[in-house]
């Protein structure tokens, strides 16, 4: 079974940095991509950065491009999103995923492109 755990959230001001990490075990196939999504309460799940872990390329979504910062080790067996400036419209709970196999970037912050989901980290940020 492919687990997903994520460590990292807390409650910071507004222009604090925060750094999540997930840890990936269990998956068989490589060269997928790992995604980190939030969702605030009453809003829909959206893509926040994805990586490849293959290759290490990178997609953001705007509202977070400049300030976030996502990353891997060992293609994929850790990945981090590394949070900084951050504003009270980042507050929600961020969760890992990882594919079950390659998707075409263009969908990599899709939520449906996704097949395993971690807990979730809760990231609070208030101004």
């Amino acid at each position: 079974q492919v687990q997903l755990v994520e460590s990292g959230g807390g409650s910071v001001q507004a222009g604090e940095s925060l750094r999540l990490s997930c840890a990936a075990s269990g998956y068989t196939t490589s060269s997928d991509y790992m995604g980190w999504f939030r969702q605030a309460p009453g809003k829909e799940r959206e893509g926040v950065a994805t990586i490849y872990t293959s290759g290490g390329t990178t997609t953001y979504a705007d509202s977070v491009q400049g300030r976030f910062t996502i990353s891997q080790d060992n293609a994929g067996s850790m990945v981090y999103l590394q949070m900084n400036s951050l504003k009270p419209e980042d507050t929600a709970m961020y969760y890992c995923a990882r594919t079950n196999g390659i998707i075409v970037r263009h969908l990599s912050l899709r939520v449906e492109s996704y097949k395993y989901w971690g807990q979730g980290t809760q990231v609070t940020v208030s101004s």
